[in-house]
């Protein structure tokens, strides 16, 4: 069986609405390959497994910063929740609570940003190239 992905050599962020995800991105660190379809198919497994605990633990607490909320072999999940029930939900390998809290807060700031613009459907997926570029500036300030 192929392992998951080494730690700390890619990060899976997805954003994911009510009905399906929003966003979804691949944060490489320098000179890392691209994950084979193998492990991003585990590593979307891991993240999609992640969403009844994350409903579990948005029960426990009144912070939208979820922290880690699952742990498969060397990999984390830690999520935020907004207020919508829009959840962010970043596959690392072990990162700075605080640098993975700022990262969430600064594409937060960015998704408001995009669902406030009048040519944006709520809960759909958000296809703006510019939201990638600014999301993937965020990535590479706070986790890479």
């Amino acid at each position: 069986m192929t392992s998951a992905a080494a730690p700390n050599q890619s990060l899976f962020l997805v954003i994911v609405g009510k009905n399906e995800p929003l966003y979804e991105a691949e944060f490489l660190k320098r000179g890392a390959a691209p994950s084979s379809d193998a492990v991003t198919r585990q590593n979307y497994f891991v993240l999609h497994s992640g969403l009844d605990l994350v409903e579990n633990v948005a029960w426990t607490t009144n912070q939208m910063f979820l922290k880690v909320v699952d742990k498969v072999n060397h990999q984390q999940v830690s999520t935020f929740l907004t207020a919508g029930n829009i959840k962010f939900m970043l596959l690392h390998g072990g990162k700075n609570e605080d640098s993975i809290k700022n990262f969430f807060q600064e594409v937060y700031e960015l998704y408001v940003k995009v669902s406030m613009n009048p040519f944006y459907r709520y809960d759909t997926p958000i296809t703006s190239s510019s939201f990638d570029a600014r999301v993937r500036a965020v990535a590479r300030r706070y986790l890479l």
